[in-house]
C-alpha cells in the first residue's frame, strides 16, 4: 500500500473519531507536531468553545494552553498532550452555553470611566470599605464569554474583566495582566491574600500572562479562555502549577 493512501486512511480514522462515527486508534499530539490532524483538533476544540485564534494545522502554545484547559474541564491528566483519553472525551464533547448563569433580562452597563489618575504601583488601592462592591461587580458577569482582547460585558479577556470591574467601582488600573502585577504589594505566600486582592499565573508566556480577582477560602474568579468568567480554585491541577503570585492591594 502506498504512503499516500496510509496518509488518507489515517486522516478518514481521525475524522470518524471526531465525529463519532467510529472509535478507531488516534494519533498522539504535542507541541512541535503540525499537519491535518492538528488542524482537525483545533477545529474540535474550537466548536466546543475553546479559545483558539490560529486554526493553522501547527501546534503550538495556543492549542497546548487550550488541549489542557480541555483536559481538566473534563479530569484527565494535564499534560497539554493529547491521547487517546483527550480524543474520546473531545469526541463526545458539547459546546459550551455561554452566559447561562446571566439573566437575559440584566442590562449590561457601560464602562464608567474613573475620574483622576491612574492607580499607583508597589501600593495598596482598594478601600477594605469597597471589597464587596467590587466582588459583588466580579460576581454579576459570571458566563460571559472570552474573547482575546474583550472589555467590554459582550466578552471580557482576564486583564480586560479586571479593568472594566475596577472602572465600575471608580478605580482606574491597567489594561495588560503584566502592568496589573506592578499593583499592590507582592506576598509570600497564597495564605497572606485577602478578598479582593489580585491573583496571577503563568500561562501562554512567562510573567503575569493571565489574572483574577481572590474571593478567600482559595477561590479567585477571572475570565478564562474556555468558559469566560468563572470561579476556581488556586489548587485546581491546572492553575496551581502555573500560581505565579498574589498582590495584596487591599488597604
Amino acid at each position: 500500500m502506498s504512503n499516500r493512501i496510509l496518509h488518507k486512511s489515517a486522516l478518514l480514522s481521525l475524522s470518524f473519531i471526531l465525529t463519532g462515527q467510529l472509535a478507531l486508534a488516534s494519533p498522539t499530539l504535542q507541541e512541535g507536531s503540525h499537519g491535518h490532524d492538528v488542524l482537525l483538533l483545533q477545529k474540535k476544540l474550537q466548536s466546543v468553545g475553546y479559545s483558539i485564534t490560529s486554526v493553522d494545522g501547527v501546534y503550538g502554545t495556543e492549542t497546548e494552553r487550550a488541549v489542557a484547559e480541555f483536559q481538566r474541564d473534563n479530569k484527565i491528566r494535564i499534560t497539554g498532550v493529547v491521547n487517546n483519553a483527550t480524543w474520546r472525551a473531545l469526541k463526545n464533547a458539547k459546546k459550551v452555553k455561554w452566559g447561562v448563569d446571566i439573566k437575559k433580562s440584566q442590562p449590561q452597563s457601560k464602562a464608567r470611566t474613573p475620574q483622576g489618575p491612574m492607580a499607583p504601583n508597589n501600593a495598596p488601592i482598594l478601600a477594605r470599605s469597597k471589597v464587596g462592591d467590587i466582588l459583588r461587580t466580579a460576581r454579576s458577569y459570571i458566563g460571559v464569554p472570552y474573547s482575546f482582547g474583550g472589555t467590554t460585558p459582550k466578552a471580557f479577556d482576564c486583564s480586560g474583566y479586571l479593568q472594566y470591574v475596577f472602572a465600575q467601582n471608580g478605580i482606574n488600573i491597567p489594561r495588560t495582566a503584566d502592568e496589573q502585577y506592578k499593583l499592590g504589594l507582592r506576598t509570600s505566600s497564597s495564605k497572606q491574600l485577602v478578598p479582593g486582592d489580585l491573583v496571577f499565573f503563568t500561562t501562554y508566556e512567562p510573567g503575569a500572562s493571565h489574572c483574577g480577582i481572590y474571593l478567600g477560602d482559595g477561590e479567585f474568579i477571572h475570565a478564562s479562555s474556555s468558559k469566560g468568567v468563572r470561579v476556581d480554585a488556586l489548587s485546581d491541577d491546572y492553575w496551581a502549577p502555573r500560581f505565579l503570585g498574589g498582590k495584596h492591594i487591599v488597604k
